[in-house]
């Protein structure tokens, strides 16, 4: 890989940027589904935008192209919620998807304070679901999304934020 990747918060410049790699991403969930109308896909600019300003949302950069995203706010339980996760396709199998949800993960927990992680995944997407196993990840159960897909939702207890000082 030449250069290294490194993982920084995302700026409201690096919108643009993010969307074009979400699309690119998420085509390969669409096919799986038959759907390309998932929320991933039909995101507007606006709301990417509006998202890096109110949550926290990292990217990953090999020098100056973001090469994956990942977000994270907390809803009114204290739960931190991770959504969006994607690594350009090929730097997939590398660890970057790990690095992306360690880093997001720590975020959540020293500046917001979540006492649990919760995301989601498609049910038919097995890379994923071994992704966030692996993490420490426990299916909670099943929810139909507003496009159609029927998702698994997953969760785990956050551990003491200094837990991710050397990790992250």
């Amino acid at each position: 890989m030449g250069t290294s990747v490194t993982i920084s918060a995302a700026d409201v410049r690096d919108a643009e940027e993010i969307l074009k790699l979400q699309y690119l991403c998420f085509q390969s969930e669409a096919e799986l589904y038959g759907n390309y109308r998932i929320d991933p896909l039909v995101q507007t600019l606006d709301s990417v935008r509006a998202e890096i300003a109110e949550n926290l949302v990292y990217v990953a950069r090999l020098g100056d192209e973001v090469v994956g995203s990942v977000r994270g706010s907390v809803d009114e339980e204290g739960a931190g919620r991770i959504d969006r996760l994607c690594v350009h396709p090929r730097l997939r199998g590398h660890g970057l998807g790990a690095r992306l949800l360690r880093a997001v993960e720590a975020g959540l927990a020293d500046e917001r304070a979540a006492t649990r992680f919760r995301l989601h995944t498609g049910h038919r997407s097995e890379g994923n679901l071994r992704l966030y196993r692996r993490a420490g990840y426990a299916a909670v159960g099943n929810a139909t999304s507003s496009d159609g897909v029927m998702m698994v939702l997953l969760e785990k207890e956050a551990p003491a934020p200094s837990a991710y000082v050397a990790s992250a």
